[in-house]
């Protein structure tokens, strides 16, 4: 079946179920049954021969649902844009949702966009994820772009290498004279309090892998926030990777000191967006870029 058969009522369709997370949830909004929605779902699914939505709750798409997801998401973003053009219909500013990782967000990405939300044509809608996870959003249908650390394009996407965040190793001077004194060694690692911002955070694995060879369990505190773990390290719990950009000051001041010898990840940051002539998704596109060139490596 060609996407351009397919019915943009059943597009709606499917992203308010999606949205709603139930059939219920989509009639209500819709101003339809609930037996109309399933209807329409039940409709589009013959035309395709797939199943588009699990029936769980919350509803979910499945693979085939979240690529006419996107499809959908597309289409109303870009009813809204020509609403807006023309003057008709309801109009307002143009939403734009997207993923940042937390570091980004909290050094770089919030000043290179902070000028388009005050221009008051553009409503952000900005979700936190991992930047190795984030592209699980966009595959979803869920965000229009993504800030992520993954270089091949979800289908549908174009990308552009933004540059690199680099982390250092580092902890207090306290800390590291207690817990390595004779320098970060796979023996000290193995027992030294480490930190990690949640459970799919990599880079202190990385450092270990470096330094030992070998999988240890040193013991860890999670601390799910960007700003709250740099502070955690700065209180001497732990030490981790934390960001240059982040940490300037307190290695100038000697807060903070590197341990190994070998400190330094680099981590390349890409900017995955949808394949779409947006005019607002450009302009948030256009500010990332010159917030990254400055600050990034």
């Amino acid at each position: 079946m060609n996407e351009l058969e397919v019915d943009t009522l059943h597009l709606k369709t499917l992203a308010a179920i999606v949205d709603g997370g139930s059939l219920e949830r989509a009639a209500s909004a819709l101003g339809i049954t609930p037996s109309a929605v399933s209807q329409r779902l039940r409709t589009m699914e013959q035309r395709l021969g797939r199943v588009l939505v699990q029936r769980s709750r919350p509803a979910q798409a499945t693979e085939a649902g979240q690529a006419l997801l996107r499809l959908a998401r597309q289409v109303r973003h870009l009813e809204h844009e020509a609403a807006t053009a023309l003057g008709v219909g309801a109009t307002g500013p143009v939403e734009v949702p997207l993923v940042v990782n937390a570091d980004s967000l909290a050094t770089w990405a919030l000043p290179a966009l902070a000028p388009l939300a005050a221009s008051g044509c553009i409503v952000l809608d900005i979700r936190r994820e991992d930047e190795a996870h984030s592209t699980d959003l966009l595959r979803a249908g869920a965000v229009m772009a993504a800030v992520t650390s993954t270089p091949e394009p979800v289908q549908g996407c174009t990308v552009d290498r933004l540059g690199a965040m680099r982390y250092r190793a580092l902890a207090t001077p306290e800390f590291a004279a207690r817990w390595f004194p004779g320098g970060a060694t796979a023996a000290t690692i193995a027992i030294a309090p480490t930190m990690d911002f949640d459970r799919l955070d990599d880079l202190q694995d990385r450092f270990i892998r470096r330094i030992t060879r070998r999988t240890v369990a040193p013991p860890r505190h999670h601390v799910p926030g960007s700003d709250q773990f740099a502070d955690a390290v700065r209180r001497g719990m732990g030490w981790a990777m934390l960001p240059d950009l982040q940490t300037e000051a307190d290695r100038a001041a000697g807060n903070l000191v590197e341990i190994g010898t070998r400190p330094v990840i680099d981590v390349p940051l890409f900017w995955q967006r949808w394949r779409l002539d947006s005019p607002a998704l450009a302009e948030v596109t256009a500010a990332l870029r010159a917030g990254a060139a400055t600050a990034l490596r």
